[in-house]
């Protein structure tokens, strides 16, 4: 085999031909490309990868329903959910065309995550999104999310510090990542399930002050209005608004490569019954994420190298109406949840409507490999989503 046939082969694996140079020059080229191949095949070899940071964002207890069909005419009627201002709703969110009702209430994502990325959960059509945990409520969601592993041990929203490394303290040990890693959550559980005494990344979580020990003026400022608000629920969660602009300021000026953003309201508004609110809050959330995204996309440090994945902690109610407020093991389905993904490394497909089973603690190791490396820790991981990757 001549340098010639070396380098088509190679090729063919999209991998650097000067990533090998090293291994050729040293030893006879067909040995080390067998070698090559060998540790290709066993996956330890990191492919070439154009992206170089990721947004990772959570809607909490966002139901699949209202993703792929909009507002669900069933509960709007509802005066008990819809505050007694049902036409506010069907004026705002309302069209007899599925696709529109569903475009009208989250247009980022049906115009732009949906149309240059990829789009999984919508149930009936057999494209199934599921929490593997046995609980279906907030930490043990967010916990096998970032670890990659539904322990069913983690079992309560008090659950004290997780005893299991998540994919961003990993990435944070990782060669050109250090120091690079942040994690923003209107929930003040983020803390604990980051384990922020250990993780070494800054988590502000709910009423936790932004900019670390030396903040901005923008940042000093965000603090102060936060901690002068309106305080709903008390000191466990704060408004969305003030978590989405510390993160908006941290993208803009601290320039991390990894940043994690946890919306709540969502989840928040069900649990009232604000049907209302929580269409609103859906909304603003995706009016956020398309601010991020076209941030990064107006920025050299992240343009075209930024992928985004979106997701939840958890499904909701929906075989008998009134139970869209709640979930938990009670609560029939609230395991059925959604993700999207879009970046320089995947596949443009869509809305995916195969028939498929992708289970949430999938996505650590799919995290993981959007940005070239392969996240290992000391309990069992699951493996990532193959499908997205273009290569």
């Amino acid at each position: 085999m001549d340098q010639g046939d070396d380098r088509a082969l190679v090729k063919t694996l999209r991998y650097s031909w000067s990533d090998y140079m090293d291994i050729f020059s040293r030893s006879n080229r067909r040995t080390a490309l067998g070698i090559a191949l060998a540790l290709f095949m066993a996956g330890q070899i990191t492919q070439a990868q154009t992206t170089k940071n990721i947004i990772v964002v959570t809607l909490d207890g966002f139901r699949w329903q209202e993703v792929f069909s909009g507002m669900d005419s069933a509960v709007a009627d509802q005066k008990r959910f819809h505050r007694g201002d049902s036409a506010y709703l069907f004026q705002h969110f309302w069209s007899p065309d599925l696709k529109a009702r569903r475009e009208v209430l989250l247009p980022f994502i049906w115009s732009t995550l949906a149309t240059t990325g990829q789009l999984y959960g919508n149930r009936r059509l057999g494209n199934k999104v599921d929490m593997a945990n046995p609980h279906w409520f907030s930490y043990p969601g967010y916990s096998e999310i970032f670890t990659g592993y539904a322990d069913p041990a983690v079992n309560s929203n008090s659950f004290p510090d997780n005893p299991h490394t998540n994919v961003f303290e990993f990435l944070n040990l990782q060669p050109g990542f250090t120091g690079t890693v942040a994690a923003f959550g209107a929930w003040e559980a983020f803390s604990r399930i980051l384990n922020a005494p250990r993780c070494a990344f800054p988590v502000v979580a709910a009423f936790t002050d932004c900019g670390g020990t030396a903040p901005n003026a923008n940042e000093l400022l965000i603090n102060k209005i936060r901690n002068d608000c309106y305080k709903p629920w008390n000191e466990d969660e704060c408004f969305d608004v003030f978590t989405h602009y510390a993160a908006l300021e941290c993208l803009r000026t601290r320039k991390p490569r990894v940043l994690y953003i946890g919306y709540g309201e969502t989840d928040e508004w069900a649990h009232e019954g604000n049907y209302k609110a929580y269409l609103e809050a859906a909304h603003q959330t995706d009016q956020w994420i398309r601010e991020l995204w076209q941030f990064v996309q107006s920025d050299p440090h992240y343009k075209d190298k930024t992928a985004l994945f979106v997701t939840v902690d958890h499904g909701r109610g929906d075989r008998q109406k009134d139970q869209w407020t709640g979930h938990g093991e009670s609560v029939p389905d609230s395991h059925e949840t959604w993700f999207g993904v879009l970046g320089p490394d995947i596949e443009v497909k869509g809305e995916v409507t195969t028939e498929s089973q992708i289970y949430a603690s999938q996505f650590a190791q799919t995290i993981a490999s959007l940005l070239g490396t392969m996240f290992t820790a000391e309990h069992p991981v699951g493996k990532r989503v193959d499908r997205l990757f273009l290569r």
